[in-house]
């Protein structure tokens, strides 16, 4: 295992713009990580966070160009040029893809976008088992392709980014819902399993990140109710706490924690990141 220090701050680093600042000593610095779903929104900015901590990152997505955008800006801003895949990680190919191009990763972040909001009545056999094929059985199978390989070294970290719904079920999302909860139940009873050989499980659980879904949600929200787009903004910030939106910035560093040589304690959990948003106590 890497040597660390014992302060979770390293001095400051100047990063390829000139600027000076305080980065956290994850060291996690030349591990390899494979952020699933990584072109655009939350796994794009858990991509970018990794690759400024010195990580080696393999990233993926289906559109090659949003992609190449992904690797071009990652690179831009950490100095680290990811690796980049076109391929569709709800398929058998894609995720073969995926790991000849980094067979042994130390850090493994799962994330697949979700399906579309809807009513009961829609909800054929063939949209559960698209569901649980893009949000549970594709995560799965990655899980289980990596996590044997991180066992012998001795190092993995392994996070799911999942959603506030599973702990907060709402029935329009149901087919997202029951998909993700699946998996937070596989990572759960893996997580005992591996803990002692330094890999740990954690799922991460956003609720209204700044990123292109929300802006989607959000129209789709206005269009339901008959309202405007900035009143039903207004509307969907007004539970939160926090009274605000998350930012994908703060998501991907939560996420990079769980990734860290300091998080080897915590695994099995369900991390909420929703701006105190969820109201139960556990």
């Amino acid at each position: 295992m890497q040597k660390h220090s014992s302060s979770i701050y390293a001095k400051d680093k100047t990063d390829i713009v000139g600027k000076r600042e305080a980065i956290l000593e994850t060291g996690i610095a030349g591990r390899r990580a494979i952020v699933c779903a990584s072109s655009r929104g939350l796994g794009r900015a858990c991509a970018e966070a990794l690759a400024r901590e010195g990580c080696e990152v393999f990233i993926n997505g289906r559109s090659e160009e949003s992609l190449m955008e992904a690797e071009n800006h990652i690179f831009q801003t950490t100095g680290n040029r990811p690796t980049s895949v076109v391929a569709d990680l709800s398929t058998a190919t894609g995720r073969e893809m995926l790991l000849r191009a980094c067979p042994a990763p130390d850090i493994l972040i799962t994330n697949n976008g979700g399906p579309e909001p809807g009513s009961i009545k829609e909800w054929t056999l063939e949209r559960w088992e698209e569901a649980l094929n893009a949000n549970m059985l594709a995560a799965i199978m990655m899980i289980q392709s990596v996590v044997k390989g991180m066992q012998d070294r001795s190092f993995g970290r392994i996070v799911n980014i999942t959603s506030a719904m599973v702990k907060t079920p709402r029935l329009p999302l149901g087919l997202s819902t029951a998909a993700r909860a699946g998996l937070t139940a596989f990572a759960k009873a893996l997580s005992v399993d591996v803990v002692r050989n330094n890999v740990t499980i954690n799922n991460v659980l956003p609720e209204r990140i700044e990123t292109d879904r929300l802006v989607y949600m959000t129209g789709q929200y206005a269009k339901s109710r008959g309202i405007e787009y900035t009143q039903a903004r207004k509307e969907m910030v007004r539970p939160i706490p926090a009274r605000r939106f998350g930012t994908p910035e703060e998501f991907a560093a939560a996420c990079t924690f769980l990734c860290s040589v300091q998080s080897g304690y915590i695994t099995g959990q369900n991390l909420q990141v929703d701006g105190g948003a969820y109201s139960g106590l556990i």
